[in-house]
């Protein structure tokens, strides 16, 4: 058939009944912990982490559907607290009436403040409203504790090449359409596990030959060339040019480095995932050679999340070419490294005596605190003492290079040191 309906491919293919759902049948089939709660009708809130396009907001409207609850969606970049309350006002209303509770579904649940977070509290608690929240954030750190802890959180994957590409040939039998199994493939390898995404290429692809004609790879091939680096941003993006990008800083490159800043700009990655990255970087590669690296890099995250893009791309230029033109040392990184590996082995050797706080006149006849040099008044007496455990005396976690800023601290602890 000729495809003339203004509903994209993605909308029309939703999920329509429960087992339905494709890739994420560690958390929705039959006899999982969700589809016994959903099925039993038991859950009050849910959260659901995961990338885009796999499936989050298809089971918030399959849940609705098996529940037979009104399901109210709102989006969390518009909505406000008004909209909050109204969606509850009206499930009251049908609680009062005789009706179930509605399902509010807010998408996007990362970009509601914390008041807007907590004024759902209540109602949640209540059982005037059941919460159903999507984040493709990491939900520790969007959304509040409060708020966190009355939901199950259920992380969403994305769907694999396989499976995505069967849904792809199906769904082409079915608009008459026949593609070719290296065609269908390609597009679900290029959409990365996003079912949205490969549907829509799916869709663009259809525009190319006439109906009834077998589509082939090749006869997408120009369309693709242009179409793949936004539709592959966990894929090289995450992997092969990240990693290119923070070597690039770690050898002191800033050309290379800003090269592929811009490589995942245009490719559509997270300015926040790039700004978290060179917080990891100036601690990790630059660390106490150039100790103002962390802060102007934590500025430029916290810039981004506040600016957004497009300017945010020149606070991120700023950190990546001055972090690359640092200099570094990653003695600081060895240092947690080998001084974990020490207690794994040795386990929790007693504290020193001398470290010791004597709280009671038992602890002090036991010698807790005896010895003990303040420091500020005799820095010299204080650092000929070691504070180690007896057992690893003498041992050195943290041996700072000649780099930068961390030479002189070399040399202080050089003269410190015993």
């Amino acid at each position: 058939m000729v495809l003339s309906s203004d509903i994209p491919l993605a909308a029309r293919y939703r999920p329509q009944l429960a087992d339905e759902l494709i890739g994420q049948e560690k958390i929705w089939k039959e006899g999982t912990p969700l589809w016994k709660l959903v099925h039993s009708d038991r859950f009050h809130s849910l959260l659901f982490w995961g990338p885009p396009g796999t499936g989050k907001t298809s089971l918030a409207r399959l849940i609705g559907q098996i529940l037979q609850r009104h399901v109210v969606e709102l989006s969390s970049v518009e909505a406000g607290v008004k909209d909050i309350r109204e969606a509850i006002q009206d499930s009251q209303s049908r609680m009062r009436l005789g009706d179930k509770a509605s399902i509010l579904f807010l998408d996007e649940i990362h970009r509601l403040n914390k008041s807007q977070q907590d004024s759902l509290l209540p109602s949640v608690e209540s059982g005037h409203i059941k919460l159903i929240g999507a984040t493709t954030e990491n939900p520790s750190f969007s959304v509040n504790n409060a708020l966190l802890s009355r939901s199950l959180t259920l992380g969403f994957s994305r769907v694999d090449t396989p499976a995505l590409s069967r849904r792809l040939l199906a769904i082409a039998e079915r608009e008459k359409i026949p593609v070719d199994e290296s065609l269908a493939l390609a597009i679900a390898d290029a959409s990365d596990g996003d079912v949205r995404a490969a549907l829509n290429l799916l869709e663009a692809c259809f525009s190319l030959v006439e109906p009834g004609k077998p589509l082939t790879l090749e006869d997408v091939r120009p369309m693709l060339a242009t179409i793949v680096p936004h539709f592959d941003k966990k894929g090289e993006y995450h992997y092969d040019v990240i990693s290119a990008f923070i070597k690039s800083i770690r050898a002191s490159d800033p050309d290379a480095a800003v090269y592929y800043l811009a490589r995942m700009l245009n490719g559509g990655e997270d300015p926040v995932f790039i700004g978290r990255r060179l917080v990891i970087a100036a601690s990790e590669d630059i660390g106490n050679a150039s100790p103002t690296a962390l802060l102007l890099a934590q500025a430029a995250l916290q810039g981004v999340k506040e600016i957004g893009m497009p300017e945010a791309r020149i606070l991120l230029a700023q950190a990546t070419t001055y972090l690359a033109s640092s200099p570094k040392s990653n003695r600081s990184y060895l240092s947690i490294g080998d001084a974990l590996a020490t207690v794994e082995k040795t386990g929790d050797l007693p504290v020193p005596l001398h470290l010791r706080n004597a709280v009671t006149k038992f602890m002090k006849g036991q010698d807790y605190g005896k010895g003990y040099v303040y420091a500020h008044d005799n820095p010299a007496e204080a650092a000929k003492i070691s504070n180690l455990p007896d057992a690893l005396k003498g041992k050195k976690f943290y041996n700072p290079s000649q780099h930068g800023s961390e030479k002189a601290i070399a040399e202080l602890l050089q003269r410190l040191r015993p």
